[in-house]
């Protein structure tokens, strides 16, 4: 694959879609195609299953359930999106990917990262992000910010610790990679964070030329 695939990961109220179109817009300004998208979902059948992952339903969902389903919106998001892009050589933003599941079913929901693998092995056949940012920020602040954008999703209705987890996990992550993962400071002003993605993406039109 000729493309640049680049993630954005992090807890609930990081700011990640919008400083996912700040981030394409500076590489668009080098002449680059850039496909914006997300997970779950990214496609028509994608979206479907997020609407049943997101959804706040009676039934409880058992956390192996979650976890085929999210892997099933990627194994649709992978080909008929992302693999395509990254073939013609484009730019791929995804708004969260396979770190959301090892964060948000491992860490969250304790699901063992050798289940996670297992799948992610299968589904994704070695593809990885080339670059991942995680944008971190304290829980108070993040679901502080989630609750002002009006009702609270499934997973944004969990309690403290859930995302306590979920945070620990990225950043753990973030620790064991430091060739892939930029972890930025999301709990500044919108500016701040946006200064500091300016200054990694001398490093991705690198990465492009290379």
């Amino acid at each position: 694959m000729s493309g640049l695939f680049i993630t954005l990961e992090g807890p609930e109220g990081a700011g990640k879609s919008t400083n996912r179109d700040y981030l394409a817009k500076q590489l668009q300004m080098h002449g680059l195609e850039v496909v914006l998208t997300r997970e779950p979902g990214g496609t028509p059948l994608a979206e479907r299953i997020r609407e049943l992952l997101l959804a706040p339903c009676d039934e409880g969902m058992n956390p192996d359930t979650e976890l085929l389903l999210v892997f099933a919106a990627r194994a649709q998001h992978l080909s008929s999106v992302i693999r395509p892009a990254l073939n013609r050589g484009a730019i791929v933003l995804c708004d969260r990917f396979t770190d959301a599941t090892y964060a948000y079913q491992g860490g969250g929901r304790g699901l063992s990262e050798e289940r996670i693998a297992t799948l992610e092995n299968f589904v994704q056949s070695g593809l990885h992000p080339d670059f991942t940012l995680i944008f971190d920020l304290p829980i108070e602040i993040g679901l502080e910010r989630a609750a002002k954008r009006g009702r609270l999703d499934r997973f944004e209705q969990e309690q403290r610790s859930f995302f306590e987890s979920v945070r620990q996990t990225y950043l753990a992550r973030a620790a064991a990679s430091l060739e892939r993962y930029r972890v930025l400071d999301a709990a500044q002003s919108l500016d701040h964070v946006q200064r500091q993605i300016d200054r990694l993406v001398p490093e991705f039109l690198g990465r492009t030329r290379g």
